[in-house]
C-alpha cells in the first residue's frame, strides 16, 4: 500500500522539532611514561540540578570474567553520579578503550541516551582515568535548545588533550 504522507512530512512527523546532532570529539594524548595504558574515559551530560545522562563509556571490554569494570569506579567523577547504578554492559553506551589519538562519536537527539533531551543549563562532562596514570575532568557548558550550530572545546592537561563539542540543528 502506498503512503499517503509525503516524505518531507514524514521526517517532520518522526523527528522531534528540536533534533539535532551533537558530535563529541576527543584526543588522547601519548604520554611518555614507562608503562602505559589505555585510559578509561566516561563521557555524560550533567543538567544544572543533577540529572544525568551517560553518553558513552569506554572500558577494558574484553579482560575475562568482566574484570574490567571493576576498575570504572576509577573515574570518580563519573561513578558517583550515574556509573555505579548501571549494569554494564550498555548497549549503545559502553565500548572498548581507545588508543591514542584522535576519535569522535556522534549522538542524534530523540534517539538513545538521548530520547528525551529537555530544555535547560546542561555540561558535557569527559572523564578520564588510566591504571597506574592519573585522573582529569573536562567540561564544556551548553544550553539547550539552541538556536544555530554550536561548538566550543576544552583542553585536558594530563589523560586528555582537545576534547571538542558540536551540535548541528
Amino acid at each position: 500500500m502506498r503512503s499517503l504522507i509525503a516524505p518531507a512530512l514524514l521526517v517532520a512527523l518522526v523527528l522531534p522539532a528540536s533534533a539535532a546532532e551533537l558530535t563529541i570529539s576527543v584526543e588522547i594524548p601519548r604520554l611518555n611514561v614507562a608503562e602505559y595504558h589505555r585510559p578509561y574515559v566516561a563521557f555524560w551530560l550533567e543538567q544544572q540540578g543533577g540529572s544525568t545522562t551517560t553518553l558513552a563509556v569506554w572500558y577494558d571490554t574484553k579482560l575475562k570474567d568482566r574484570e574490567g569494570e571493576k576498575w570504572l569506579k576509577d573515574m570518580r567523577q563519573w561513578w558517583r553520579r550515574s556509573g555505579r547504578s548501571l549494569e554494564m554492559p550498555v548497549d549503545g553506551v559502553s565500548g572498548a578503550t581507545r588508543p591514542v589519538g584522535a576519535h569522535s562519536f556522534t549522538l542524534r537527539t530523540g534517539q538513545a541516551p538521548l530520547a528525551e533531551l529537555a530544555p535547560g543549563d546542561y555540561t558535557l562532562q569527559v572523564e578520564a582515568a588510566r591504571e597506574v596514570g592519573g585522573r582529569e575532568v573536562v567540561s564544556i557548558p551548553f544550553s539547550w535548545p539552541l538556536d544555530g550550530a554550536f561548538s566550543n572545546s576544552a583542553a585536558g592537561s594530563q589523560e586528555l588533550g582537545t576534547v571538542r563539542l558540536d551540535i548541528t540543528p
